[in-house]
């Protein structure tokens, strides 16, 4: 929305009275406005350049007034004065007149042929003995730039040149010429320059260099001269500086030059209505002749005033209310809309101004109305019809896929959608004109140059701002990027994609790997070429070489993933290796995303947790079993590994969808790391791996997969088992020394080893007064009770209710020494902090 400043003083007493801020809010809130801010210029200089530039600045009051972007006749002071004096019955709406000059023939503006090249089409009209003071004149420059950069698109549609009529003589010819052969003294120079020479000139002007690129490719620029040969403009950049306006100036001249005809008429109305009532004879405009190339001639301006006819039914029934015909006519006169009953029926017939160009379509007469009636007036209602909504399918597809990769214990990340062009370039390895970038054309900032093409600079960016929490660290994120594509009326698309990072001391490739196989699996794509999904190698200077894959569905690249490049990980500031996958997921839509992708996926186990001991905790994993016997087959053999191999072809565990103790005992079972052969049994090989140091809490398998050692020979062998040419004496002393040193050592660990002492887990729900608590002081609190035999474990807050949460905290106790009541007796004490205490689950250990 255009935001247009005004002077607060110079407002109240153009409107005739004086409002309260909270009242003129509210004005605002009823016309259809918004008061944006209240300000001063000397806040504004101090906010955007410090308190030292501010020193002089002025302290009068202004209103940012945000203007709906389609009312070009509310971007101006006196407009804005016009609209609420009509709509508050203290103003009739005016009647703008064209009218013909007193004395002689209208100003002519002849256009030739070579304009076409460039911007084909004129208008003009002058503003005859007008009046200017310093504040009129700010607002009619103020409103030509408000124009400029709304409805004139920066002066690409259409561009406007204001000049003092005293000055010049016509007929005005408004005709296109080689640079080198147009030369005037510009606005605000003191010298004469060639239109090459402007072009270098503005290169480097803040204001003009914007505005270069619209005509400087081309062979011939546009400009306008007067009888005698004297400059006007060379639109679209600069006016010249011998028919500048100043204060004294009585007649004005203005043309608009476009590439757009209705706009041109749109922004020259615009500009004659606001400022007519500056005339001798207010609200009057003079007229203009424009001859066109094939020589018909158009009189502008045009002040078209047109009549529409709606029935004050359709109204009632779109707004919600139930109004007589003639409210609601007078309801659209408060509007500059000046309506009547036409008597037949409910008809109305409304007379649409030249300043209310947004007025296209009935409903617009019905906003227009209900904003009259005010919304707030209208009564709150509940609509006769019902209809169910349904989910866009994408963002469907992309909430499944985000429970799962929760679950698979990623956590999801949402970085802004732009970015700098080092992040998606220089930073990942790549030329910035590769990336099919979408640049902003004024970025405030470094960090917002272009919109991101790839989501993996702001995971990353994210785990370079979270070092310090504990590894590893898996991120993802699901949102879209931006690419050019010439085939879309934009120029741009949006496209869907999803991106996961591992950061760890190690590059965790298996995890990443692991994570495409389980979206995969969740999207039903199987792993085998042609229809299903495949990788094979691939070069990319973001990752390491040899360690990079493309992704391919169905024949067709999706993605990437691999282990980043050090030169990746350094540029953005950290030190670990990161695997990181890549894809798009908007190939998978019309296959899965009416479905659900969870079909398969149980519902979540309730693993009672057991909180161990630091002695516990530091045990070593358990020793790997003897037998090698699965039922996959024998581990030792290579039919065995083979079978397991297919069989986590499309698995990521053995079972469900999380690590269990089923993926330990299986990997206990392999006498020793599989070859690269078999791919898929060595990716989930290494990623078990990875699960050592918490194998211990993992939840239990619901099968047996591996399967009793083959048991001892009985002593009763039979004859065909005895090595007869074995010595009986052969291995006997040596046997016997063996034995004897594991019998003594089992006697010395056997003779340390402890009474056994029965422990419990205790899991405790500890309830707050109100979401006031503080929880941190409540857990320092239950912590400090010590006991002999009690050990405090690990704690979580879980939301009750009503912002509301719970501290759910476990411990080990010695049964002989702590009890349930007297832990709760000890915890009630804090009676400041602790509502209640409840054992929530107990197990023995």
């Amino acid at each position: 929305m255009p935001t247009v400043g005004v002077k607060r003083d110079l407002l109240f007493k153009a409107l005739g009275r004086t409002y309260t801020d909270v009242e003129f809010d509210e004005l605002c809130f009823e016309f259809g406005l918004e008061l944006d801010e209240i300000t001063s210029e000397k806040e504004i200089i101090s906010k955007e350049q410090g308190d030292s530039k501010a020193s002089g600045a002025s302290d009068i009051v202004l209103y940012k007034i945000d203007v709906p972007a389609n009312r070009y006749d509310l971007l101006c002071l006196e407009g804005l004065v016009r609209g609420l004096q009509v709509f508050k019955n203290t103003l009739d709406a005016p009647r703008y007149r064209r009218v013909s000059p007193t004395s002689g023939e209208p100003q002519k503006l002849i256009i030739t042929e070579e304009t076409a090249a460039v911007r084909p089409h004129a208008v003009a009209a002058v503003l005859r003995d007008i009046t200017f003071t310093q504040e009129r004149y700010d607002s009619f420059i103020e409103l030509q730039e408000k124009l400029h950069q709304n409805i004139c698109r920066k002066r690409s549609l259409v561009a406007i040149g204001t000049h003092d009529l005293d000055t010049i003589s016509g007929p005005f010819t408004y005709t296109a010429k080689p640079p080198g052969d147009i030369s005037f003294k510009p606005l605000s120079q003191t010298k004469e320059y060639t239109a090459t020479q402007l072009m270098s000139l503005y290169k480097t002007d803040s204001h003009l260099r914007h505005y270069l690129h619209i005509i400087e490719d081309k062979p011939v620029y546009p400009v306008i001269y007067d009888s005698n040969g004297v400059v006007l403009s060379m639109p679209p950049i600069i006016n010249g500086d011998h028919s500048k306006i100043t204060l004294k100036t009585k007649n004005v001249f203005i043309e608009c030059t476009a590439t757009d005809l209705t706009k041109a008429k749109i922004v020259l109305d615009m500009m004659v209505t606001m400022f007519s009532e500056y005339c001798s004879q207010p609200f009057t405009v003079e007229e203009a002749e424009v001859v066109c190339p094939d020589g018909k001639t158009c009189k502008y301006p045009e002040l078209a005033y047109r009549k529409e006819k709606l029935s004050s039914e359709f109204i009632n029934k779109k707004v919600g209310i139930n109004e007589s015909t003639e409210k609601i006519a007078q309801l659209l006169t408060r509007m500059c809309l000046l309506s009547q009953p036409t008597g037949a029926g409910d008809e109305i017939e409304v007379e649409i101004p030249p300043t209310r160009s947004d007025v296209i379509h009935a409903c617009d007469i019905m906003e227009d109305a209900a904003m009259a009636y005010g919304f707030n007036n209208i009564t709150r209602t509940t609509p006769r019809t019902y209809t169910v909504a349904n989910q866009f399918p994408l963002n469907k597809l992309t909430e499944l896929l985000r429970q799962d990769l929760a679950a698979a214990g990623f956590t999801e990340a949402l970085n802004f959608a732009l970015c700098s062009q080092e992040d998606i370039a220089d930073k990942l390895g790549k030329k910035i004109s590769e990336t099919k970038a979408a640049h902003i054309s004024n970025p405030k900032t470094a960090e917002f140059q272009v919109a991101r093409t790839t989501l993996l600079p702001g995971l990353l960016k994210t785990i370079a701002a979270n070092r310090k929490m504990p590894l590893p660290l898996k991120l993802f994120e699901i949102s879209d990027v931006v690419l050019k594509d010439e085939t879309k009326d934009v120029g741009a698309r949006n496209c869907r994609r999803f991106c996961a990072v591992y950061y760890n001391k190690s590059p965790g490739f298996e995890v990443i790997h692991g994570l495409l196989d389980r979206t995969m699996q969740l999207l039903e794509v199987k792993s085998v070429r042609g229809d299903g999904y495949h990788i094979q190698a691939a070069d990319d200077s973001t990752f390491f070489p040899g360690r990079c894959a493309e992704i391919f569905v169905r024949g067709k690249s999706v993605g990437r993933l691999g282990v980043l490049h050090p030169d990746v990980i350094n540029r953005f500031e950290l030190t670990m290796p990161c695997s990181a996958l890549e894809m798009d997921i908007e190939p998978f839509l019309g296959l899965t995303a009416e479905t659900t992708l969870t079909h398969d996926v149980p519902m979540q186990e309730v693993v009672k947790h057991e909180f161990p001991t630091q002695d516990q905790s530091l045990q070593a994993p358990s020793s790997r079993p003897t037998s090698t016997k699965t039922v996959f087959g024998d581990m030792s053999t290579p039919v065995g590994l083979k079978a397991l191999n297919d069989f986590l072809a499309d698995k990521s565990y053995m079972e469900g969808f999380a690590a269990s103790q089923a993926d330990t005992a299986v990997f206990d079972a392999i006498p020793s790391p599989p070859s690269s052969t078999f791919c898929h049994l060595r990716r989930w090989y290494n990623h078990i791996k990875s699960f050592q140091r918490e194998r211990a809490n993992l939840p239990t398998a619901k099968s047996q997969l591996v399967l009793a050692a083959t048991p001892p020979a009985s002593a009763n062998t039979s004859d065909d088992e005895i090595d007869l040419f074995g010595s009986d004496d052969e291995d006997s002393a040596e046997a016997a020394r063996i034995k004897e040193e594991r019998l003594a050592e089992y006697a010395a660990k056997k003779s340390k080893k402890p009474a056994l002492i029965a422990k419990s887990s205790i899991l405790l729900d500890v309830k707050p007064w109100d979401d006031e608590t503080d929880m941190g002081r409540l857990e320092e609190c239950v912590r400090s009770v010590s006991m002999d035999g009690l050990l405090w474990g690990q704690s979580k807050l879980v939301p009750v209710g009503y912002g509301i949460k719970k501290l759910q905290i476990g411990c080990v106790v010695e049964d002989d020494k702590v009890g349930t009541d007297l832990l709760e007796e000890a915890i009630t004490a804090f009676e400041e902090y602790v509502q209640s205490v409840d054992v929530a689950a107990f197990n023995k250990i």
